[in-house]
């Protein structure tokens, strides 16, 4: 499948289904990280496509020489679609010059961690009950998360971009 996966940004056309693709799969229009809401619909992004469906969405933020990874969806695990989207996004961060592409995820998120480090990305912090100060953001964000593991914790991973390495 993954061969038959192509990616491009988000355009004007796609806003709706993106505002609506985000609401479903976060349960609101924001995401809370690090102590920032951001309003997903308002954020650049890139789509990878699956024939002519829409198969995945990548959002993403910048600030001065860096890329944070805000969200990352598949509706088709297993497929390469992350996988594509991660690719997409770490070509068009090299291009831009950044230094680093980063991402938060939450400590529950063990799928998360197994994919983001089998791509390359590092472990670089974890911080301790910043899951409290984001519901303070966010009420609605839940006690227990993945596999009924207590929801509390970020986890950040980077990948820093070394242009040299990535010359063909």
């Amino acid at each position: 499948m993954t061969s038959e996966i192509t990616v491009q940004p988000v355009g004007k056309d796609d806003r709706a289904w993106v505002e609506q693709f985000v609401r479903t799969r976060w349960g609101s229009d924001y995401i809370v990280a690090h102590g920032t809401a951001y309003e997903v619909r308002t954020l650049p992004g890139l789509l990878a496509w699956w024939h002519d469906e829409r198969a995945g969405l990548l959002t993403y933020h910048v600030e001065d020489d860096e890329c944070e990874i805000v969200t990352l969806d598949s509706l088709h695990p297993t497929s390469g679609v992350g996988t594509a989207l991660i690719d997409a996004i770490k070509a068009q961060a090299l291009h831009a010059s950044y230094k680093r592409l980063w991402l938060i995820t939450t400590n529950d998120n063990l799928r998360a961690l197994r994919f983001y480090q089998r791509r390359g990305l590092v472990l670089v912090a974890v911080h301790r009950n910043a899951i409290a100060q984001s519901r303070k953001l966010k009420p609605q964000i839940p006690e227990l998360g993945q596999y009924d593991i207590p929801l509390r914790d970020e986890i950040e991973l980077e990948f820093i971009l070394d242009t040299d390495e990535y010359m063909e």
